[in-house]
C-alpha cells in the first residue's frame, strides 16, 4: 500500500524552495507593460515563464497558452483530469511586518503574498503530479496542472483557455478549503452612482471589489470636531488619523481590517465608518445615504438579504470608493446563493435605490457553480481527505468565494486550507497582511492531492 504522506514528506525541502522562488515574483497585473506576449503585463509573464520552466525541468510536457495560462501535463490519454491553480495575487495592502515578496520562514510557517492564495496550493498540486509521475504507475486519464494569471481580476485567463484548448473532463481546484467545496455562490459587482452634493472634497479607497477596505482616507470641507471624533473612535474602537489642512479643510484616515469579500463579516470596512462619521457628525446627506447602503454585509441595506439552503446567506462588500467633484461611485461585491438569480437581485436593488440619489450599473457577473454532492468526484475526494486527515466529521461544503471551478463543468474546489484547523493569530489568511501557511499543511495537502489523483486516475483503482 502506498504511503502518500511519506512520499510527500520526501519532497518537502524542494517544495519550500520552489514556493520561496515563486513568492519572489510580484505577480500583479501591470497595465503599463501589457503586450501580445504579456496580456496581463510583464510581471505575470515572468511568473508564468518561470513556473513552466520549472515544470519542464521536472519532466512534464508544458504548453504556454499565449501568456494567458500554462499547462504542465503527464500522459497522453484521451481523457484528462485537471488541477487548476493561479499565480497572480491581490495587492499587498498595509500593515505587513515582513516583506510580502520575500519568503520568510518562522517556526514552521512560510510567509509571503500568495502563500495561501494560490501559489502554495499550486506548488502542492505540482508535487502531487510529480509523485504520480515518479511512481510510474499506469493511468487511465492524462493529468494536467493548468495555471492562470488573472484569477483575482476577472478570470479572463480561463475564458481564453476554455476557448482555445480542450477542457479536462473533470478535476479540482486547490484554492479553497478542505474537505471540499461543491458549490460556489454567484458573484455580481455593481456600481452605485450619485451626483448629490457633498462636503467630501476627495475620497478614494479600495483597489479590488473582492477585498474589504482596510484603510480609507478622505478630505472634507469642514472644521474639525475633535470631540465628535474621539467619541466615534471610542464607540467603534477604531483608529482614525486626522490632519487639519486649514480652517475649512480636514483630512481623515480611517483604519479597518482587510479581509476577503467572501467573508466580509471577518473584516472591518473603513469606508463605511468614514461615510458614517462624516454623515453623522456633519449632517452630510450624501454620506448618510452611502453609509446606509453599505452598512450591512448580509444585504439587508440593499434589500437583498437571503439565506440559501446549500450555500447560506447572501453577502455584500463595498470594495472600491470614489468621490470627486460631487460624483460618488461605490463598487459593491455581491455573493449570492443558487436559490436566487441576478434578475431577483436587480429588481430588489432597483426598488431600494428608488428612494435615494443613487442609481446602479452591473459591471461584472458570474452565476453560481454547483456539483452534485453525491457524485463520484465529490465522494472520492471526500473519502481521500478523511483517510489522510483523520477528520470524519466535516461534510463537503459550499462557500462565497469564487474559484476557477466555476469556469469548467465537473470541477470542485479542494483545499488546501484545513477548515478544522484554527488560524494562527500571527499568520494572515488569504488577502490579509502577513499571509502565510504552515509547511506541514503544504505537505499534507500534497499527499491528499496525490492520493486523490491516484484514486481517480490509476488504471487498476
Amino acid at each position: 500500500m502506498i504511503d502518500f504522506k511519506q512520499l510527500a514528506q520526501q519532497y518537502e525541502s524542494e517544495m519550500v524552495q520552489d514556493l520561496t522562488d515563486l513568492i519572489a515574483f510580484p505577480s500583479l497585473t501591470d497595465e503599463s507593460s501589457i503586450s501580445k506576449e504579456a496580456p496581463f503585463g510583464q510581471p505575470l509573464k515572468e511568473t508564468l515563464d518561470w513556473f513552466l520552466n520549472r515544470c519542464e525541468s521536472l519532466g512534464f510536457n508544458v504548453d504556454n497558452v499565449d501568456g494567458y495560462a500554462g499547462v504542465a501535463s503527464y500522459g497522453t490519454q484521451s481523457t484528462s483530469i485537471g488541477l487548476l491553480g493561479h499565480l497572480d495575487v491581490v495587492p499587498v495592502g498595509e500593515g505587513w511586518t515582513k516583506d510580502p515578496f520575500k519568503a520568510v520562514i518562522e517556526n514552521g510557517v512560510i510567509f509571503g503574498r500568495g502563500t495561501g492564495d494560490d501559489k502554495g496550493p499550486t506548488i502542492a498540486a505540482l508535487y502531487a503530479l510529480r509523485i504520480l509521475k515518479d511512481l510510474n504507475i499506469p493511468l487511465k486519464h492524462q493529468l494536467q496542472l493548468i495555471v492562470g494569471v488573472d484569477e483575482e481580476t476577472g478570470m479572463r485567463c480561463m475564458d481564453y483557455f476554455t476557448k482555445n484548448r480542450k477542457i479536462p473532463d473533470f478535476g479540482f481546484v486547490p484554492d479553497a478549503y478542505f474537505p471540499l467545496i461543491y458549490g460556489e455562490k454567484g458573484i455580481a459587482n455593481i456600481v452605485l452612482r450619485s451626483h448629490k452634493p457633498t462636503i467630501i472634497q476627495s475620497f478614494h479607497a479600495g483597489e479590488r471589489p473582492n477585498i474589504v477596505i482596510g484603510k480609507a482616507k478622505l478630505v472634507v470641507n469642514t472644521q474639525h470636531n475633535q470631540h465628535a471624533l474621539e467619541w466615534y473612535q471610542n464607540a467603534h474602537r477604531l483608529q482614525v488619523d486626522v490632519n487639519v489642512l486649514d480652517d475649512t479643510l480636514v483630512e481623515y484616515t480611517f483604519y479597518g481590517d482587510y479581509t476577503h469579500a467572501s467573508t466580509p463579516h471577518k473584516g472591518i470596512n473603513a469606508s463605511y465608518h468614514a461615510f458614517n462619521f462624516v454623515g453623522s457628525v456633519y449632517n452630510d446627506e450624501l454620506s448618510l445615504e452611502a453609509a446606509s447602503l453599505i452598512s450591512d454585509v448580509m444585504g439587508k441595506s440593499l434589500n437583498i438579504a437571503f439565506d440559501g439552503v446549500h450555500m447560506g446567506w447572501l453577502s455584500t462588500n463595498c470594495g472600491i470608493v470614489s468621490v470627486e467633484n460631487n460624483h460618488t461611485a461605490l463598487t459593491i461585491d455581491i455573493r449570492y446563493p443558487n436559490d436566487v438569480n441576478i434578475d431577483w437581485i436587480e429588481d430588489r436593488v432597483s426598488d431600494k435605490l428608488a428612494s435615494t440619489s443613487f442609481g446602479y450599473e452591473i459591471v461584472a457577473h458570474k452565476g453560481p457553480h454547483f456539483v452534485d454532492p453525491s457524485s463520484t468526484l465529490v465522494q472520492t475526494l471526500h473519502r481521500v481527505y478523511k483517510e489522510l486527515s483523520n477528520d470524519d466529521f466535516t461534510p463537503p461544503l459550499t462557500m462565497g468565494g469564487g474559484t476557477y471551478a466555476r469556469t469548467m463543468p465537473n470541477f470542485v474546489a479542494y483545499g488546501m486550507k484545513f477548515i478544522t484547523k484554527p488560524q494562527l493569530a500571527h499568520v494572515g489568511d488569504a488577502h490579509q497582511k502577513d499571509e502565510g501557511i504552515e509547511i506541514e499543511d503544504l505537505v499534507l495537502a500534497t499527499a491528499i492531492y496525490a492520493k486523490a489523483l491516484y484514486e481517480l486516475a490509476y488504471e487498476n483503482a
